[in-house]
């Protein structure tokens, strides 16, 4: 089988939420090939098939973070209604109640993603732990390395350019 969709793209979906990683009702039903409305009627109607670790739904305040960060939501900012929060196993559980062809070849792609994300969270922790090893087997001569190190860890906060005046 070939990728549908590239598992970076898809990585770029997966927003940490509660401190858990979660892909939103609208771009699961995006991926899918659903509308988002019909997505969350069949979730309504299974609803023993999501327990709240597979589910939730977001605060109102969640709700503004995430359209105020992710620019793709931002038609989410006037919708009335609060977008649901599907972890990998709640991702995997809605392409089998659409069950749909597209729902079924994706959600392999959405896990693959979601193990992608684990993966780096990892490596950057084993990484991280590395770092502090070294530093303490070395003296402060190298306090310079290091702090360059950490820097270069830690993810840069991108501010986009106006455009214009």
């Amino acid at each position: 089988m070939t990728d549908l969709i590239p598992v970076e793209s898809l990585g770029e979906r997966i927003l940490v939420i509660r401190n858990q990683k979660v892909m939103l009702d609208h771009d699961l039903a995006k991926l899918y090939g659903v509308p988002t409305k019909r997505l969350n009627e069949q979730v309504k109607r299974n609803i023993k098939r999501f327990p709240t670790d597979f589910i939730f739904s977001l605060t109102s305040e969640e709700k503004e973070k995430v359209v105020a960060i992710c620019d793709h939501l931002k038609n989410l900012k006037y919708s009335p209604t609060l977008p649901y929060a599907f972890t990998e196993h709640g991702a995997v559980m809605a392409a089998t109640i659409l069950n749909t062809e597209i729902a079924i070849n994706v959600s392999v792609q959405v896990v693959r993603a979601f193990i992608r994300f684990r993966e780096y969270a990892i490596t950057h922790a084993d990484l991280a732990r590395k770092v502090n090893a070294m530093e303490k087997n070395y003296d402060a001569k190298f306090k310079v390395v290091f702090d360059a190190l950490r820097q270069l860890m830690t993810p840069s906060s991108t501010t986009k350019r106006k455009i214009g005046f």
